[in-house]
């Protein structure tokens, strides 16, 4: 996934480089999400990809319903930043999405959650198809691929 953030980068709080390393509460600060599901299936995965380079991955078997379950492999994410550029790209590997036995597409969430400089916070998905935003929403899970 390639998460491009055009903007006055200084207005933003984005945070500093860290060693990779798995990390909660990263949708706290500037960080970019992806939410993966089978079609017509309820159990999904939700990756957080941190500018700092810190992640985390989590599984539902149903709507905010969180399992117990571990990547079987770190994502690798890269960034490149300018001044008014933020470049984030996460490699998930196949082995990390969700179940999937009779290859339905698969229904992605992207979003973003971006800290401004005051604390205050804008959420950013491909579709809100809720009044206030929720990303676990499955009808924002708007983008299909097939396996």
């Amino acid at each position: 996934m390639r998460y491009i953030l055009t903007a006055k980068l200084a207005d933003l709080r984005i945070p500093s480089p860290l060693p990779a390393s798995v990390a909660d509460g990263l949708w706290e600060h500037t960080c970019f999400e992806a939410f993966i599901g089978a079609q017509n299936e309820d159990s999904y995965h939700e990756f957080n990809f941190s500018p700092s380079s810190q992640w985390a991955a989590y599984a539902f078997s149903t709507y905010r319903e969180r399992v117990t379950w571990a990547s079987a492999h770190d994502p690798r994410i890269s960034i490149t930043q300018t001044d008014s550029e933020l470049r984030l790209e996460a490699f998930i590997a196949a082995a990390d999405l969700p179940p999937n036995p009779a290859g339905k597409p698969l229904q992605l969430g992207l979003t973003a959650v971006l800290e401004m400089q005051d604390g205050s916070k804008s959420y950013w998905a491909l579709e809100h198809p809720a009044k206030r935003p929720d990303f676990h929403h499955r009808n924002g899970f708007a983008h299909e691929i097939w396996p």
